[in-house]
């Protein structure tokens, strides 16, 4: 019998001065991703099942890699990632994770709501440090989408 392990999440939203159809496209836009997120490269196959990478620093030996599975690919309104691999210079993770995110576009009277949920985080204390660096990080994350519009 198979146990799951007690998880945490962010939740953070913005709303952007921008139609959903725009948010949207900027969420798997491999030279708009470069641009809010300050990645170096991005890669997306943007359909179910698809791919989303992005590196941070040198092309040939990267600081960072993220890459995970497009479960869900619904324009205009949703996107959901699942199956994450994440490399470090510095090393690997120093916990066990499965995480998902959750990109959720809803229209606004002033543009369009973008919700990320980001789910998988243990409760060991052994991620309370990448934690909280993903909260701030979506958080800085969420102003970078929103400044791409302005």
């Amino acid at each position: 019998m198979a146990t799951s392990m007690q998880t945490r999440c962010h939740i953070a939203s913005i709303v952007i001065p921008a139609s959903p159809d725009a948010v949207f496209r900027a969420l798997h836009t491999p030279s708009a991703i470069c641009k809010w997120w300050q990645a170096s490269r991005a890669i997306v196959m943007p359909e179910p099942g698809g791919l989303w990478a992005a590196t941070w620093g040198p092309e040939d030996d990267p600081d960072y890699i993220s890459a995970a599975t497009m479960r869900v690919f619904d324009p205009p309104r949703r996107i959901v990632m699942s199956n994450y691999r994440y490399r470090a210079k510095s090393g690997p993770l120093p916990f066990q994770a499965d995480f998902t995110t959750e990109f959720l576009v809803e229209p606004n009277s002033e543009g369009a709501k973008l919700t990320v949920t980001q789910e998988g985080f243990p409760l060991d204390a052994s991620a309370d440090v990448f934690y909280a660096a993903c909260e701030k990080g979506w958080h800085d994350t969420l102003s970078n989408i929103k400044a791409f519009f302005i």
